[in-house]
């Protein structure tokens, strides 16, 4: 059974806005029709009852599917479960196969020609002009081939179709999938669009012809996204990623902490306090997000060792009055080094960060980094897991490359031999699921697991420069152990 709501009052409402014109005698039938359905619901009249609520086509398809699928497998188990659509709409030459390829390459989605999949599944159908047809059965064509594509394909969970040109059809797809479909119009000066045509300016034209008598310039109104690419590639990958990231990446509100929670000297608990006096009273304020990462973060500050490492969120016309706070607290630091980052909003949501700064927001997103200070309201993204872990390769590459920079020196610089090894370390072990925040725990997993090194390698490092030389040895050939290739030679 198919329930509209649990309450017959709203199933009522809900089932009458489905017509066009109702009579009093109508509506008093539907009132009496869905209180006895309800009636036989709550006598449990039927196996099994669905509520449809406010939930798309497919979404209710995908719960039948669920229900019935242990039943028979006739039945395929799931509908569309959990793929994300992204549907690249605009004029000819506006830029769709290149938008549809970047988020191939770079955001992995699966990328389908809507025109193949629309005329596969009409031959199923044994439909001989999709075209002809009325445009909802056109988008459920293109759903059905969606759907029996992803079901065989199912590790895609986010795909792209190109390109949408029929007005009425894209309106009936969302419609079915809600949620699930992002439509991304790409709007192009029609000058540059001619510009653009390889067959020449009046083949433009000529596909503009065909494309406008289907309704595609009027799907900008259906759009979920509208993105301008007037511009450079740049600029269009880059308005992309954000479309892209949104969808894989939530925005979560962090909670925050006060400063004396980080267990830091008093001198920089100070200077933290003061930092975010002069940032954060004033409306608006300074800046839109402050933490402590690092050692500091964890309650592991070592005098003379660590540095106060600083991560900000701030917009850039905010940078001259932060670089005036810094200069008014920099002799309350007393020597630490101050390493302090500032991102804007859009690099943190479009995730043009470095891999260290991805891990950071990583942290921040799931709680495991509390801020000591956030605007209210402000949401950041929260990279995902898998995301967090591939992209740490970076870190290790750089990593790899400064070890040997201080193995070349004459005299490396200690401090920074260990940490940067611990770095890589810390890299290896994510790949291997295992999560060290700090260095010395890193490195002490690391050391565990490889045979015939002395436990106290690590502690002996800190303190002995041909320690740390061995131990940077050891780590950096375990990262060069997994690059070698069988042509390589010993």
């Amino acid at each position: 059974m198919l329930l509209h709501d649990d309450d017959p009052v709203i199933g009522t409402a809900r089932s009458l806005s489905h017509e066009r014109s109702v009579t009093p005698t109508y509506a008093e039938y539907q009132r009496h029709l869905h209180l006895q359905i309800h009636r036989l619901v709550g006598e449990g009249r039927w196996a099994e009852t669905i509520v449809i609520g406010e939930r798309r086509v497919m979404a209710v398809q995908d719960e039948i599917r669920q229900r019935l699928h242990p039943l028979t497998p006739l039945v395929p188990p799931r509908a569309l479960p959990s793929v994300q659509v992204l549907a690249l709409a605009g004029m000819s030459e506006s830029g769709k196969s290149t938008a549809g390829e970047y988020l191939r390459t770079r955001h992995g989605y699966g990328r389908l020609k809507i025109g193949h999949l629309i005329e596969d599944a009409a031959h199923r159908a044994g439909i001989a002009d999709p075209y002809e047809v009325a445009a909802v059965v056109r988008a459920e064509l293109l759903v059905d081939a969606l759907d029996r594509y992803c079901a065989a394909h199912h590790f895609l969970d986010r795909v792209t179709i190109e390109s949408v040109h029929d007005h009425d059809a894209t309106a009936e797809l969302r419609r079915m999938l809600g949620r699930q479909l992002t439509v991304v119009y790409l709007d192009t000066a029609p000058d540059l669009r001619a510009e653009r045509g390889t067959a020449g300016p009046d083949d433009v034209v000529e596909r503009d012809v065909v494309k406008a008598r289907r309704g595609a310039a009027g799907i900008v109104s259906l759009a979920h996204e509208v993105v301008d690419n007037n511009g450079s590639r740049l600029r269009l990958e880059r308005r992309l990623d954000g479309i892209a990231l949104a969808h894989r990446w939530p925005l979560r509100q962090p909670a925050t902490v006060p400063v004396n929670a980080l267990g830091l000297p008093v001198n920089l608990e100070s200077y933290l306090s003061a930092l975010l006096d002069r940032t954060t009273v004033q409306q608006p304020p300074v800046i839109d997000l402050l933490a402590v990462t690092g050692s500091g973060a964890r309650g592991k500050y070592q005098h003379g060792w660590s540095d106060l490492d600083v991560f900000v969120i701030a917009d850039q016309d905010s940078i001259p009055r932060l670089r005036q706070a810094l200069a008014e607290l920099e002799a309350e630091l007393g020597g630490v080094k101050l390493g302090l980052t500032v991102l804007t909003q859009d690099e943190c949501r479009t995730g043009v960060v470095t891999s260290r700064l991805l891990h950071v927001l990583a942290l921040i997103g799931s709680g495991a980094l509390v801020p000591l200070w956030c605007r209210p309201g402000l949401a950041v993204p929260a990279p995902d897991a898998a995301t967090d872990v591939a992209a740490s390769v970076e870190a290790g590459v750089q990593a790899a490359v400064e070890i040997r920079r201080q193995l070349l020196k004459g005299t490396p610089d200690l401090r920074a031999l260990f940490k940067i090894t611990a770095l890589l370390a810390k890299v290896i072990l994510r790949f291997e699921g295992a999560e060290c925040a700090s260095d010395d725990d890193a490195l002490t997993v690391f050391l565990e697991r490889e045979p015939g090194i002395g436990g106290d390698l690590r502690r002996r490092a800190r303190e002995d420069r041909d320690k740390a030389v061995e131990l940077a040895n050891t780590v950096l050939g375990h990262w060069l152990a997994t690059l070698a290739l069988p042509t390589s030679r010993a």
